[in-house]
């Protein structure tokens, strides 16, 4: 008998989950695409919204640790055309293989990501305003190294095959991303390592105090998020068959969107791997949803951030609302009726 009230709120909780609910929105918006857009659903349009927001999702989920410790990185977008441009000139100007190339570069991402990180952990300076900086560094370098003009092309056709080619009937880069989004989940969640970037979000100090190495955590996601940052830069480059030092323009954002969108609090300490690839599957739904419906693509970003407001204000209302009813003064006791004065 008792076991029947006891799985009702259980039942409530993974109901009202906030990945429930976001699970809920994108199927909605799945059916109303569908609805009024021309081949939306079709698996070839499904396997065309991967491909084309790979790098996007690459970025989200390296995002998830940083935002995680209660930090957050600018500079992915930049750091993405800049490995772009780098790329090109390893391959052309160095004579060097795509492969070799490619893994010049991700050395590269390392290298940027650790620069975030020693001016983060070292110097303590604000993870805002580091990556704010570091984002016009390497757009800058970007478009110093191509004079603002300079674009790389002719790449081998071995090479583009893996931004638009297919393997096993899906687009080529999915392994690449499957692999990364399964290292990160394993990393945040079936870690002690990864479980540190949580304790990190909460209370630093709290996380010294308990052992955790605050500053070895810090500099790894920033690493990770510049190699992991300098992949995309590779498979960007293999999907437009070029590379320029705008590449990548606005893609920070659109990964914290997913992030943030997911679940995780941009104050750090909660969130979930899983939660970021919904919120990116949620945009990137929107985003081809508008053009298959033949709206205007800057409703995109209204109705993106019409989501992201609603998540954020989902995630703080219940606290608004139990701090609230705290607040709220008891009814005052009904005081008894004062008994008959006795009569003389």
């Amino acid at each position: 008998m008792s076991a029947a009230p006891a799985a009702a709120p259980r039942w409530k909780a993974i109901l009202f989950r906030h990945e429930t609910l976001l699970l809920l929105v994108l199927v909605a918006e799945w059916f109303y695409f569908d609805a009024v857009g021309a081949r939306f659903a079709t698996l070839d349009n499904t396997f065309e919204i991967v491909r084309h927001h790979v790098e996007i999702g690459l970025l989200a989920l390296v995002m998830t640790p940083v935002i995680l410790t209660g930090g957050i990185d600018l500079s992915v977008g930049s750091l993405l055309g800049l490995c772009a441009i780098l790329f090109g000139k390893f391959w052309r100007d160095a004579g060097l293989s795509p492969l070799e190339a490619g893994a010049c570069t991700i050395v590269v991402g390392a290298l940027a990501g650790g620069l975030n990180a020693a001016l983060i952990t070292e110097l303590r300076l604000p993870p805002l305003i580091v990556t704010l900086g570091t984002y016009s560094l390497f757009r800058g370098l970007a478009e110093a190294i191509t004079h603002g003009s300079d674009t790389f092309t002719g790449f081998p056709s071995s090479f583009l095959a893996l931004g638009q080619g297919h393997w096993l009937g899906l687009p080529a880069q999915t392994p690449v991303f499957v692999v990364v989004a399964l290292g990160v989940w394993l990393l945040v969640h079936r870690t002690t390592f990864g479980r540190g970037f949580r304790a990190i979000g909460f209370a630093p100090e709290g996380a010294r105090y308990a052992g955790i190495p605050v500053e070895r955590r810090l500099a790894l996601a920033y690493v990770l998020t510049g190699m992991v940052a300098a992949v995309a830069a590779i498979i960007y480059t293999a999907r437009l068959g070029q590379a320029r030092a705008d590449a990548g323009t606005g893609y920070e954002l659109y990964a914290i969107t997913a992030v943030v969108l997911g679940g995780t609090s941009i104050f750090g300490g909660v969130g979930s791997v899983h939660g970021t690839l919904l919120g990116l599957a949620a945009i990137a739904v929107l985003d081809d949803g508008l053009v298959h419906a033949r709206l205007p693509r800057e409703a995109a970003g209204v109705l993106t951030g019409v989501l992201l407001l609603l998540a954020l204000t989902g995630s703080v209302a219940p606290k608004l609302w139990a701090a609230r009813s705290k607040r709220r003064p008891a009814p005052p006791a009904a005081t008894p009726p004062s008994p008959p004065l006795p009569t003389p």
